[in-house]
């Protein structure tokens, strides 16, 4: 008598479960690729507006130490929300202002940099349109001895990486120095 002996195929290709959880997991892999991607580009811009908010801050600290007789009279200091003044034009070669149009002028560009004041008819003519979104700020002097101390406080609204309902979306960046 004959056995006859069936020999197993060896298993080839893939079945159809093991096919749709490799197309699950891809999928669940790319999912969170794209999210990651997207949180990047979020707190990328978030800390460019940081940068944009520490580099005016120090703008105006530098244009105070660059007319020190009104940096030191006070004749800088701005309160947040009170907008840019109207001032003569300082700039170009014809221009000639005094110490306190410079003032003037120098808050008026600033503020008009922040970017709350796009609208402004004082920035529109000055052609500067700010960086930050509903950005504001406040300079403030105080003496100490013979030494002054300028806070400057920018402000701002960080609309990509806080949902628009939450009460922390305004950030704040205060930078103190020596005149």
């Amino acid at each position: 008598m004959l056995l006859r002996t069936h020999l197993k195929r060896p298993q080839s290709g893939f079945t159809m479960i093991e096919l749709l959880v490799a197309v699950f997991v891809l999928a669940v892999g790319l999912l969170g690729l794209a999210s990651l991607q997207t949180r990047s580009l979020q707190f990328n811009y978030s800390a460019y507006q940081r940068t944009q908010a520490n580099f005016l801050a120090y703008d105006i600290i530098d244009r105070m130490r660059a007319n020190p007789t009104l940096a030191y009279a006070s004749g800088y200091s701005t309160e947040t929300g009170s907008g840019p003044p109207s001032s003569a034009n300082c700039q170009g070669a014809a221009a000639s202002c005094d110490a306190a149009s410079m003032a003037s002028f120098d808050l008026a560009q600033w503020l008009c940099s922040l970017g709350k004041w796009n609208s402004n008819t004082t920035c529109t003519g000055l052609g500067i349109e700010g960086p930050l979104a509903e950005g504001d700020g406040a300079v403030s002097t105080t003496a100490n001895g013979s030494r002054i101390i300028v806070t400057v406080t920018v402000t701002w609204v960080d609309d990509r990486t806080l949902a628009e309902d939450n009460p922390n979306r305004m950030e704040t960046l205060t930078v103190s120095s020596v005149l």
